[in-house]
């Protein structure tokens, strides 16, 4: 299907203009140094600032991925890159066996923020899924008489460490480099009379994201997450919420449980906590907290240059107003993309805050995240059928206005490319 037979549009007056980047020429064989992990398109980035992005062509393209939901405040955010600048001028890693205050200063803020106990700070939303997995094993030693087995839900994605990807739902990877960890048991999400039965003497804790994004962006039901609740303090086990992804103001509020009324035993987040750097957190409340020195550990864990990363994160998402911001551009999106959604007949919009999936009414995703980039825009596609958009928490309206036109010529684009097929085949 060829998408980009028709004339490339101008660009739109809200298009920022590239500033000159300093030269870091490759080759074009340099990319085939890289292992294929990732499916790549050919532009090589070079520079970006709020939402957008500019190539090595100073082509600008319109970022509603933020790399993943990563770059929580935007590009190069000026308050994120004049604390680590300050930061790297004078201390960057002291070694993860001794205190730094930046490590401090970001331990207290998001412990006092969330509610929280303790935290141990790591590089990645895996490693903290990992962490979670260790310490509630660890509680079960303790508390439960071993038991160690952990509930989670199918198309669940917690990671793709050995133990995260043990512990994701059956059908998220295509190889599982099997065989698998043991100790873990999928259920189906929104389904709280299979999780019932699932429970035994052997389980531990039950381990959810609160809005699964792999799977579609498919948020938990209030009454589902009661429930789970519910059924974890009846029974004595621990609760354990994947925030990597809601987490850190993406869905509203600093954690999507808070959405819910509901909470965790034990908290991940990730992503968003550095701003753009690797850094993830593991918070314990209560009869969670039970880890003891060289139980967890690594050689980059809270160091100072991204901990205080994560102090400029956190204070700005703490900002009067800057969560309520959030929940008025995310209203500002659901409703243009249901406009969108409902001029091409297209499917179910699902989400919360600025962390929305749309459903296609065919299989045609990739296809329109490929016509988006052609007209200067980046989105992805969790599935065949889903498009899924986490701008910057600080998006602004005219961007996100600027955003449905290009999805829209996107759109079109597709739809006469499917046009032409059909006519091809009749013929």
């Amino acid at each position: 299907m060829n998408l980009f037979n028709l004339r490339r549009p101008q660009a739109h007056l809200a298009q920022p203009v590239a500033e000159p980047a300093p030269a870091h020429e490759s080759t074009p064989e340099a990319r085939f140094c890289l292992m294929p992990s990732v499916e790549r398109p050919a532009q090589v980035f070079v520079r970006g600032q709020g939402s957008w992005m500019w190539d090595s062509d100073s082509r600008a393209y319109l970022d509603f991925t933020q790399g993943g939901a990563v770059n929580s405040l935007g590009h190069s955010p000026a308050v994120l890159v004049k604390a680590m600048t300050e930061q790297a001028q004078s201390l960057m890693n002291p070694g993860a066996g001794f205190y730094n205050r930046a490590m401090l200063t970001l331990a207290e803020r998001l412990c006092q923020s969330t509610g929280s106990d303790q935290v141990h700070f790591l590089n990645t939303g895996a490693e903290a899924n990992e962490g979670a997995i260790k310490l509630a094993r660890k509680w079960g030693q303790l508390h439960r008489n071993g038991a160690h087995r952990i509930i989670t839900a199918t198309r669940s994605c917690h990671g793709r460490s050995f133990g995260a990807m043990s512990a994701s739902g059956s059908g998220t990877f295509d190889n599982r480099f099997e065989p698998q960890l043991p100790g873990f048991i999928n259920v189906p999400f929104n389904d709280l009379p299979a999780l019932h039965a699932a429970v035994d003497a052997q389980t531990v804790a039950i381990m959810l994201e609160p809005v699964q994004s792999d799977a579609g962006v498919i948020p938990a039901t209030e009454h589902y997450l009661k429930g789970v609740e519910r059924l974890c303090r009846e029974l004595g086990i621990l609760l354990i919420l994947d925030e990597v992804q809601t987490g850190m103001g993406r869905c509203g509020s600093l954690l999507a449980e808070q959405n819910y009324g509901v909470r965790a035993d034990i908290v991940t987040l990730g992503k968003g906590l550095g701003g753009g750097v690797p850094l993830a957190a593991l918070l314990a409340r209560g009869k969670a907290c039970c880890l003891e020195p060289g139980e967890l550990g690594g050689t980059h864990h809270g160091n100072a240059l991204m901990t205080a990363a994560g102090v400029a994160v956190l204070d700005t998402i703490l900002e009067k107003d800057f969560l309520a911001q959030v929940r008025d551009a995310g209203q500002y999106l659901r409703e243009g993309l249901g406009r969108l959604a409902n001029s091409y007949a297209q499917g179910e919009l699902r989400g919360q805050g600025l962390f929305w999936g749309l459903t296609l009414s065919d299989d045609s995703a990739e296809d329109v995240v490929k016509a988006a980039l052609y007209e200067g825009l980046l989105i992805t596609a969790p599935q065949p059928n889903c498009l899924r958009f986490t701008p910057a928490l600080c998006v602004s309206k005219g961007n996100i206005d600027e955003m449905l036109l290009r999805l829209a010529r996107a759109f079109a684009r597709v739809r006469t490319a499917q046009l032409h097929c059909r006519r091809a085949v009749a013929t």
